[in-house]
């Protein structure tokens, strides 16, 4: 049995995962987005954490009642883990549904991005597309969702996502072929879901619509956090100002083993 986590019970676990820099599991433990599980409500020896397309598992990875927190994930989520014993838990309880890939960490300082060399990314649009910030009418673009249905899944509502969120857009003949937008948000900033269109690709359009938003959350005091999960995205963090930390174990779960009914 496994024990859905109120705020105060967030708290006692957060130092669980200190060690994990991503900024997801702090939209999770601030109280913005997400849920969070333990193994026990009293003394909770490990948790779990799952914001949209991400769950993370930390503490003590032979608690009784792990097993059944591995197994309290949907289809294809990704899991973290920041140790090898975690990691060997994961292979025993999805044992053949469970795919090892790499993602691409990035440091979060601000003194990295440089918004004058931004500025000036977000000039190079080609002719015929048109840049913009995600507001209440191109939030109500179906090709918004069409490229991505990620950029306000994470929120409560198109009316949350423009309350708390932020993103910008690029147009073209009046639909959206490319955005970056806050995938989660956090306290001190955000973490940024950017696509585009398979159309419109290779045209420099990802490189203008995340300098825009880059700039934008800098000038808002907001650190805007990069993950990567691929080398053609790490390769664009990099065009953008961000530092390499290397990459890192992600799980795939394709199937999970069961799903649990939890208090």
């Amino acid at each position: 049995m496994i024990y859905e986590a109120d705020q105060e019970i967030k708290q006692k676990v957060s130092k669980y995962f200190t060690a994990m820099e991503d900024t997801t599991i702090l939209s999770c433990l601030q109280g913005h987005m997400g849920k969070a599980w333990v193994n026990n409500k009293e003394n909770p020896e490990a948790a779990q954490i799952m914001v949209g397309d991400f769950t993370f598992f930390a503490g003590n990875s032979a608690a009784e009642g792990v097993e059944d927190l591995l197994k309290n994930v949907p289809e294809h989520i990704l899991a973290i883990v920041d140790n090898d014993e975690w990691k060997m838990r994961i292979e025993e309880v999805h044992k053949g549904n469970a795919e090892r890939i790499q993602r691409h960490a990035f440091r979060k300082e601000h003194k990295d991005l440089d918004p004058t060399y931004l500025r000036k990314l977000t000039a190079n649009l080609p002719v015929g597309y048109e840049l913009r910030k995600i507001d209440k009418s191109i939030v109500s673009m179906p090709s918004l969702f069409k490229v991505s249905p990620d950029f306000i899944k994470q929120f409560d509502s198109i009316a949350d996502f423009l309350e708390r969120g932020i993103g910008f857009a690029i147009l073209f003949d009046e639909k959206v072929v490319s955005a970056a937008a806050s995938y989660s948000i956090y306290d001190e900033g955000i973490e940024i879901e950017i696509v585009t269109d398979d159309n419109h690709r290779n045209k420099g359009l990802a490189t203008c619509v995340a300098a825009a938003l880059i700039v934008n959350c800098l000038e808002r005091g907001q650190y805007p956090s990069w993950d990567a999960a691929n080398l053609k995205s790490a390769k664009l963090a990099t065009k953008l100002g961000y530092v390499s930390i290397g990459s890192y174990d992600t799980y795939h779960i394709l199937t999970p083993s069961s799903h649990l009914v939890h208090k």
